[in-house]
């Protein structure tokens, strides 16, 4: 498969789930990734309850797909060299250790550089490497409480609420992905790498710039709306519906609400000023929310949202995860046979989340059983 990044090798120090899953994107994109890891492994080949899995646990697959693994012990000067020669021949570094861990062990940018100069050298922490709170543990839940996301989802008097999976995780593996091919790019035309600071911390208050930049551009921060849109109309909520299921409006241009009023029969809101505009709606919040509660009740779920849908009206029934698997379009599942406690588990990870023609992404090679890797590395290292 001719893939965007075939010849790219990156040499991925990085474990648990926000640097796996920058370079799993690099890996979906055709790079090799040699997976360097200590000798007990990636703690998230164990993590979660499953005990059939060891080894091989869900969280560990969704983000190691295609990779190559060896498995290090940096304190060992042995072991120091093996990994110091995989990165001399690799074109990007990857690591997340609390900043200064990995300098502590010889492999600093500053240090690789020296033998690999055109290095795209990519480092994730949780608040920046020269940050003040450089030194403070963040995981996923902690970086949702600091960015403020947290506050967001809910109602006014809720709790703080996270988030349901590992959001900053993934958004900041997304972010790093971006940056190395935008460093990978810039070395394509200068011959010059790049060192990469990424901050979990930054990424998330990048990804929620609908919700920053208008604090910082008014003072102003946004209200806890529950389940009601970003932009705080009636008609873009969530319904219970007569079996019982819930349904999503996003009903925000006049356009969409003129074709909602006359599909539901009612053409008296066209005329009626309380919601003559956008502004009017939102005034009249509980009076258009109420009447669209009782309507919405007299069909099933998956009825609106045919039928609505249908005529142009942005809605969709909320689904379980398990009932969203089954949208998946051709494509956009990767399937592998993974080893389980002696046998074959059968096993479905997402695709890199777009299609492109040709070279797409994908990838046939399932996750790395630990160290399983090594001999052919080594013969690598032997021959190069």
């Amino acid at each position: 498969m001719n893939q965007p990044l075939a010849g790219i090798r990156v040499a991925d120090f990085s474990h648990v789930m926000a640097g796996p899953f920058a370079s799993h994107l690099l890996r979906l994109m055709g790079a090799e990734v040699i997976k360097i890891e200590s000798v007990k492994g990636d703690q998230f080949r164990n993590y979660g309850s499953n005990r059939e899995m060891r080894g091989m646990s869900p969280a560990f697959i969704a983000a190691n797909v295609g990779k190559k693994s060896i498995a290090l012990d940096l304190k060992d000067e042995g072991d120091r060299d093996i990994a110091r020669r995989i990165v001399a021949k690799s074109d990007v570094l990857l690591e997340n250790f609390r900043p200064g861990t990995i300098g502590r062990l010889g492999f600093g940018y500053e240090a690789v550089r020296a033998d690999n100069p055109g290095l795209v050298y990519c480092s994730i922490s949780g608040y920046g490497q020269d940050s003040p709170q450089r030194d403070w543990p963040a995981i996923d839940n902690i970086v949702q409480a600091t960015s403020g996301m947290m506050m967001l989802s809910g109602a006014e008097g809720d709790p703080p609420i996270r988030i349901g999976f590992p959001i900053v995780d993934t958004l900041t593996g997304q972010t790093a992905a971006t940056a190395i091919l935008g460093a990978l790019i810039q070395r394509f035309r200068t011959g010059e790498g790049a060192y990469i600071d990424v901050s979990m911390l930054d990424a998330t208050l990048s990804f929620m710039t609908s919700a920053l930049t208008p604090f910082l551009s008014t003072g102003n921060t946004l209200r806890r709306l529950g389940n009601t849109g970003y932009s705080e109309l009636p008609t873009a909520g969530v319904f219970r519906t007569r079996d019982g299921r819930f349904v999503s409006l996003g009903v925000v241009q006049d356009n969409q609400f003129d074709a909602l009023a006359r599909l539901l029969g009612r053409e008296a809101w066209l005329t009626d000023p309380r919601f003559a505009d956008a502004d009017a709606r939102r005034g009249a919040f509980d009076a258009l929310f109420g009447e669209l509660e009782a309507i919405m009740l007299t069909r099933e779920g998956a009825e609106w949202e045919r039928v609505l849908s249908e005529a142009g009206i942005p809605c969709g029934l909320v689904r379980g995860v398990d009932e969203a698997a089954s949208l998946c379009r051709e494509g956009s599942l990767l399937r592998f046979a993974v080893p389980t406690n002696g046998s074959q588990t059968d096993v479905a990870v997402p695709n890199a989340g777009f299609a492109m023609t040709p070279g797409g992404p994908g990838t046939e090679e399932p996750p790395p059983t630990l160290d399983q890797h090594r001999e052919e590395i080594l013969q690598w290292l032997a021959e190069a």
